[in-house]
């Protein structure tokens, strides 16, 4: 899962996926946690649209905008179960992250150390997620608001080795997970394809495609 990433600028974005230059300004903040306001991309009816909401899907049946549950990042393997997030999938409310960096921690000195992941192109990522429309009932407030997708990582060179290991859990079964690039070339693929386009889509980009450096040294251990 993913708890932190940092967004480009507008410019960067309207460059990068060629949306945004019908829209007003739009200002958010370059680090993004769960429940904060960024920006991600959608298909409207006069093309991509760029939508700023909250970084925690509110599903259509919540009755207040704040969740007593975590909802900013979704398994992709259980869109079509999850009551969260299914009535999104079903509907193709399918939605491009900007991301510059995203962080994870690593668990593999025995203490946590956050990584940063950019693209080993220079590139920004294009994370997949699903965006939702919330209105209320009471009030008829309207938010905006998006999921990451993750998918299994247990087998993945790189992202297997991030997140606190479960030693209840064998080696090869401890699901860690990552976050899903979907590349420039597949956008129009994962925001206007079938159910079957979007799957086809998740996969996980080889250990080369990221430049992954720890944001800090690990901690000694007080014992030595």
């Amino acid at each position: 899962m993913c708890n932190r990433y940092v967004t480009p600028d507008q410019a960067a974005v309207e460059r990068y996926w060629h949306v945004g230059r019908q829209n007003p300004p739009r200002l958010w903040g370059p680090l993004v946690h769960p429940r904060g306001m960024g920006p991600f991309i959608r298909a409207g009816d006069q093309g991509r649209e760029l939508v700023v909401g909250q970084w925690a899907l509110i599903p259509p049946f919540a009755k207040d905008a704040k969740l007593p549950y975590s909802t900013n990042n979704a398994r992709a393997e259980e869109l079509a179960q999850k009551p969260t997030f299914r009535q999104a999938w079903a509907r193709g409310q399918r939605c491009i992250i900007p991301a510059e960096s995203f962080d994870e921690p690593c668990w593999e000195s025995g203490s946590n150390v956050w990584w940063r992941f950019r693209r080993a192109d220079g590139a920004p990522w294009g994370l997949a997620g699903l965006w939702n429309t919330w209105v209320s009932r009471e009030t008829g407030e309207v938010v905006e608001s998006y999921t990451m997708l993750t998918l299994n990582a247990d087998a993945h060179p790189l992202m297997s080795r991030m997140h606190k290991p479960d030693p209840s859990r064998p080696v090869d079964a401890q699901d860690k997970r990552s976050v899903i690039p979907i590349e420039l070339a597949d956008v129009d693929q994962w925001l206007n394809g079938s159910q079957d386009d979007a799957q086809a889509l998740f996969t996980l980009p080889p250990a080369a495609a990221f430049d992954a450096i720890p944001l800090e040294p690990p901690r000694q251990s007080s014992l030595i």
